[in-house]
């Protein structure tokens, strides 16, 4: 039984027809489907029908992030799992949205709607299996790989850590703790081999911080934050490196306030990959490497 990787995330949007402008001419998704309420979106380089979901709502933030599990039976063993540790699990029924098969639903402790799904229609990649070209032709905007990542907000922080590494399956690649080592207050989990898949910082439960979209390198990053201003996206973080991750990233807004990111490189994390810390002290550096400080609105702006 196994937990594949991030598969798609559900943002509440206020303006339908304005967020799916903005993600397949800025961002550079490709729509692949419509319902009453929602938009389907995909990257070039992904298999699956949609990773992007916006559906339209009265306030911005995320509804539900899912991932994607090897096989319909995995939905059986980690309902199985999530009740005997306590959680409520409910079944969402194939067909309840376009192109997905059933999944199961849960709440984390810090209040976030998670999901696990094994089917969705596949429509493949731009440039497909058979002797592909890197890249395909007629790109628009940041046109980045895939989703990567996503950071949630809450307050149980330990608990939240603890459910998705034991019950889960996940590692934690990094970790922030406080100077005296008491409280964590910042927790870095893959289920791939990437420096993370989903993480969480402390703050007000079920709030959402951004989602981090894959690009090749730092060129690319220097190049999303020109389509940004070409476009006047709202910028939040001007491209800079991560300490944690060591990824290199820019940060800006959706028309509705979701924070999103172009994210660039990061490290191979191994099964056997240990726990790096970090210190509330030293966590400017951590997440800004050159600046060595944080933003109050990159701390303080939530969905």
């Amino acid at each position: 039984m196994a937990i594949i990787r991030v598969g798609r995330v559900e943002l509440r949007v206020m303006d339908l027809e304005k967020s799916a402008e903005y993600y397949r001419n800025v961002i550079g998704l490709e729509e692949t489907g419509r319902d009453d309420n929602s938009v389907y979106l995909k990257a070039w380089d992904e298999f699956d029908h949609h990773s992007i979901i916006l559906t339209k709502a009265d306030s911005a933030g995320m509804e539900h992030l899912a991932f994607k599990v090897t096989g319909p039976t995995d939905l059986d063993y980690y309902e199985m799992k999530i009740e005997q540790y306590g959680i409520p699990v409910t079944r969402i029924a194939a067909g309840t949205r376009l192109a997905e098969g059933e999944a199961i639903r849960f709440t984390v402790p810090t209040g976030h709607h998670i999901e696990l799904y094994a089917d969705i229609e596949r429509l493949g990649t731009a440039v497909g299996t058979l002797n592909p070209h890197p890249w395909p032709d007629n790109l628009r905007g940041i046109a980045p790989h895939r989703l990567d990542h996503t950071l949630l907000v809450g307050e149980d922080i330990e608990g939240v850590t603890k459910f998705f590494t034991e019950v889960l399956g996940f590692k934690q690649t990094e970790r922030v703790i406080t100077v005296d080592g008491k409280v964590m207050i910042g927790s870095f989990l893959a289920t791939t081999n990437k420096a993370h898949d989903i993480a969480f910082i402390k703050g007000p439960d079920n709030k959402f911080h951004h989602v981090g979209f894959f690009v090749d390198n730092w060129y690319d990053v220097l190049k999303a934050a020109d389509i940004l201003s070409k476009n006047e996206v709202p910028m939040d973080v001007t491209p800079t490196r991560h300490g944690i991750t060591r990824g290199q990233t820019v940060y800006f807004f959706d028309p509705s306030g979701n924070r999103n990111e172009a994210f660039a490189s990061g490290y191979i994390s191994y099964s056997d990959f240990e726990t790096i810390t970090w210190t509330e002290d030293k966590i400017g550096q951590g997440v800004f490497y050159h600046r060595r400080e944080l933003s109050e609105s990159f701390m303080n702006v939530l969905t």
